[in-house]
C-alpha cells in the first residue's frame, strides 16, 4: 500500500477525528448523511436537472449513496489513517490544488436545500480544509412532494426564488421570507432579476455574513439568512458593498437586540391587562425606589402621536385623535401631546419623527401598521426616545405595539345581530385582511350562531376592487349590517355599527363597538411618569393587548334593541370580563371543515391573532392582495394574514 507523509493530511484527519468523536458522545451519526436513506421513494416527487452551478460548501450535507461514507467524517474531514491508498489519493487532490485548482466540478443532488455528493467526495473534502466558501458542481434536484410541513412550505417558496434569482447560500427559517426579501430590493418573486442585482446580492450577503459571524453571530441560533433580512429592514444592500467593514460592524451591533428578536421565532410577549404592567415592571414602589424622570406641568412629558391620514378623513385615525384628546383632559398638562397629520409615506414620516426628537419627545407613537418598519428604523436611531406602533404581530425589542382584543365586541355584536335578523341573513363589512381581522369576523359568526344556529354571515370586503358591497346585501335580501366601527368626520353616515335598513330607506342604529384609545394612552404614558416603563420587556418584543375587561374596548346598544337584547349584552359582557365564557373554545369548524375538536381548549392567543380560516356559517373568502386596492396592499403586505400576501 502506499505511503504519504503529507502533513496536511494529518492536520485534516485530526480535523476529521475530532468531529468523529463529538458526534459520537452527542448520540450522532459519525459519517455524513445519506441521500438514499433520508429522501424515501414516496417522499419525492421526482428529480430535476438543475446544471452547473457555484454551490457553497457548507450546505454539502453529505453523500448520494452509503459507499466511501465512512471514509468522512460528518463534517468531510478524512478519517481513514495516513496508510491507506485513500490517504495518498486525498493528498494528491491536495497537492493539485495548491498548483492548479480543482477544474472538474462534482456531481451532486440538492434536497430541500442541501447537498448529497455522487461523484467527489475527496474534492469537497480537499475544498473545505483549505477554506473555499463553494464548489462547482452539476447538480440534479430531487424535489419533494408537498406535504404541509413548516420546512416543506419554506423550501417551496425558495424554488420560487430560485426561479428568479438561481443562487443558493441564503436560507431563511421563517415562511414569508424569500417574499420580503424580494419586496426589500424592490423586486418579486415572478420576474428574473437583473444580473447586476444578482452580483451585488452575492457580495453582499458575504460581507454580511463574515462581519455577523466575527461578532458572534454564529452562537444565535439564528441563521445568517434571517439576520441579513433584519439587516436590510434597516439598511440597503448597496451598503454592504460600499460602506467600511467598521461603519457595517457597528450597525450590526446596534441591531444586535433585533437580531435576538428573530432569533426567538418573532415571538411576542402579550400583556393582556394594564394591571399585568404593574406585575413585569416589579410594581410601582420599586419604579419610584429607583428613581426616574420628573414631570410637571412646568417640565410635562413630550408626546408625539404620527397619523397616516388626517382625522377628519379616517374612521381610524379620528379614533386615535379623540384618545389623544381624552388622554391630555386626564393628565392636565403634565402630558404635552402633539400630533402630525398625512404621514403615509416613508419621507413624510421619517421628517416627523425627526421633528419630534428634535422638540426632545419622549414618546411617539405611530398609528398604522404600515409604519412599523420606519418606525423601528427610528428607534434604532433614537434610543433617547420610546416608541410605540399600532399593531398586533408586528415584533421588534426596539418598538413596543398596542391593540385592542376587537373579536370580544364583534362575539357581542354578533349575537346581538342573530336576535335582528328575521331571514337568518347578517351581512359583515371587513376592511384590511390582517393580523386579528379573521378573529373579528369569526367571533361575529360565532356569537350569531349560537342565538340562531341558521344564521349566515355574508362577508365583503370595502377595500377590494370594484367592491359593491351594498348591491351585494341587497341582492341578498340582508338587512342587518355590521359595518364600519366609527364615522368619518368628514363625511358622516349612519352606517356604522350594527344597524338595519328599514323598508323606507332609513337607517336605524342597533349597536356599535366603542374604541376607548384615551384609556389605552393613559396607561401606557402612566409607565413613563411612574418611572416603571424600562422594566418591562427586556429582551422581549411587548405587545400590549387589552379587551373589554380592561375597559379599552366595550358595545353600546341603542334603545332600538329591546330589554332582552340589553339582557344579553350585559350577560356576555360580564362572561368575557370575567373570563368564564369561551369564545374560541370547545368545537370549532371552518368553511373547510372542523379545526378543533369539542373538549379542546381556548385557542392560544397566537392562534387567534393569525387565524386565516373563516367559520362554517360564513359566506365568502379572504381576498388575496393582488384583489385589493393600492391602499390595502401595502397594509397586507406588512400584516396580512398567511396567504394574503402575493408580490
Amino acid at each position: 500500500m502506499p505511503q504519504t507523509n503529507s502533513e496536511d493530511y494529518a492536520n485534516a484527519r485530526k480535523l476529521g477525528m475530532r468531529e468523529y468523536r463529538r458526534c459520537v458522545m452527542m448520540g450522532k451519526s459519525p459519517y455524513p448523511s445519506v441521500l438514499d436513506d433520508i429522501a424515501h421513494i414516496s417522499d419525492v416527487l421526482a428529480e430535476v436537472p438543475v446544471g452547473l452551478v457555484e454551490i457553497p460548501l457548507d450546505l454539502v450535507a453529505g453523500t448520494k449513496t452509503a459507499g466511501r461514507t465512512t471514509a468522512f467524517a460528518a463534517n468531510f474531514m478524512p478519517i481513514l489513517k495516513e496508510s491507506t491508498e485513500f490517504a495518498y489519493k486525498w493528498a494528491a487532490l491536495y497537492s493539485a490544488q495548491l498548483d492548479e485548482g480543482i477544474r472538474d466540478p462534482i456531481k451532486a443532488y440538492e434536497y430541500m436545500g442541501k447537498f448529497y455528493v455522487m461523484e467527489g467526495n475527496k474534492r469537497v473534502s480537499v475544498s473545505k480544509y483549505v477554506g473555499l466558501s463553494s464548489i462547482m458542481a452539476d447538480v440534479t434536484r430531487v424535489l419533494p412532494r408537498r406535504n404541509g410541513e413548516k420546512e416543506n412550505r419554506i423550501y417551496y417558496e425558495f424554488l420560487d426564488f430560485y426561479k428568479v434569482c438561481p443562487m443558493y447560500g441564503i436560507t431563511f427559517t421563517q415562511e414569508g421570507s424569500y417574499r420580503k426579501f424580494a419586496r426589500e430590493l424592490g423586486v418579486d418573486l415572478k420576474t428574473p432579476w437583473p444580473e447586476d442585482l444578482m452580483q451585488e446580492v452575492r457580495a453582499g450577503y458575504a460581507n454580511f455574513v463574515k462581519l455577523y459571524s466575527a461578532k458572534g453571530g454564529d452562537k444565535l441560533e439564528l441563521s445568517a439568512g434571517d439576520a441579513f433580512l433584519v439587516y436590510l429592514n434597516f439598511y440597503p444592500i448597496g451598503s454592504l458593498v460600499d460602506d467600511a467593514s467598521s461603519l457595517l460592524s457597528s450597525r450590526i451591533e446596534r441591531l444586535w437586540d433585533e437580531f435576538q428578536t428573530e432569533n426567538i421565532d418573532g415571538a411576542i410577549s402579550l400583556v393582556e391587562h394594564p394591571e399585568d404592567m404593574k406585575t413585569k415592571s416589579g410594581g410601582i414602589l420599586d419604579a419610584l425606589r429607583l428613581g426616574g424622570p420628573s414631570y410637571s406641568q412646568e417640565h410635562p412629558l413630550r408626546v408625539a402621536f404620527i397619523y397616516d391620514k388626517n382625522p377628519d378623513d379616517s374612521r381610524w385615525i379620528y379614533g386615535h385623535e379623540l384618545g389623544r384628546l381624552k388622554m391630555m383632559d386626564y393628565f392636565e398638562g403634565t402630558v404635552d401631546a402633539v400630533r402630525f397629520d398625512n404621514c403615509g409615506t416613508s419621507e413624510s414620516l421619517a421628517k416627523a419623527i425627526d421633528a419630534a426628537a428634535a422638540d426632545e419627545d419622549g414618546l411617539v407613537f405611530t398609528t398604522s401598521p404600515t409604519m412599523m418598519q420606519q418606525t423601528v428604523r427610528a428607534a434604532i436611531h433614537y434610543p433617547r426616545i420610546k416608541f410605540l406602533n399600532c399593531s398586533i404581530n408586528l415584533s421588534s425589542q426596539a418598538v413596543r405595539t398596542y391593540y385592542v382584543r376587537m373579536y370580544e365586541a364583534k362575539f357581542i355584536l354578533g349575537a346581538l345581530a342573530a336576535t335582528e335578523a328575521k331571514n337568518h341573513k347578517i351581512g359583515y363589512l371587513a376592511d384590511y385582511p390582517i393580523y386579528g381581522c379573521i378573529a373579528n369576523i369569526n367571533a361575529f359568526a360565532i356569537g350569531a350562531a349560537m342565538i340562531d344556529p341558521q344564521v349566515k354571515i355574508y362577508l365583503d370586503w370595502s377595500t377590494k376592487k370594484g367592491a359593491d358591497w351594498k348591491a351585494h346585501f341587497a341582492s341578498e335580501g340582508i338587512s342587518i349590517v355590521s359595518g364600519p366601527d366609527m364615522i368619518i368626520p368628514r363625511n358622516p353616515s349612519r352606517e356604522y355599527g350594527l344597524y338595519r335598513y328599514e323598508e323606507d330607506g332609513r337607517i336605524t342604529n342597533l349597536a356599535a363597538p366603542v374604541w376607548d384609545w384615551g384609556k389605552y394612552y393613559e396607561e401606557i404614558i402612566r409607565t413613563v411618569l411612574e418611572g416603571t416603563w424600562d422594566r418591562a420587556g427586556k429582551g422581549e418584543a411587548l405587545n400590549y393587548w387589552w379587551g373589554i375587561s380592561s375597559g379599552v374596548i366595550d358595545v353600546i346598544v341603542s334603545e332600538h334593541m329591546s330589554y332582552y337584547s340589553k339582557k344579553l349584552y350585559y350577560t356576555l359582557k360580564e362572561g368575557i370580563s370575567r373570563e368564564t365564557l369561551s369564545i374560541f373554545g370547545g368545537e370549532l369548524r371552518s368553511q373547510e371543515g372542523v379545526i378543533q375538536k369539542d373538549g379542546f381548549v381556548e385557542q392560544t392567543n397566537e392562534q387567534i391573532i393569525e387565524m386565516n380560516w373563516l367559520n362554517d356559517n360564513v359566506i365568502g373568502a379572504i381576498p388575496d392582495a393582488s384583489e385589493l386596492i393600492p391602499g390595502a396592499v401595502d397594509a397586507v403586505t406588512v400584516a396580512g394574514v398567511k396567504d394574503t400576501e402575493s408580490v
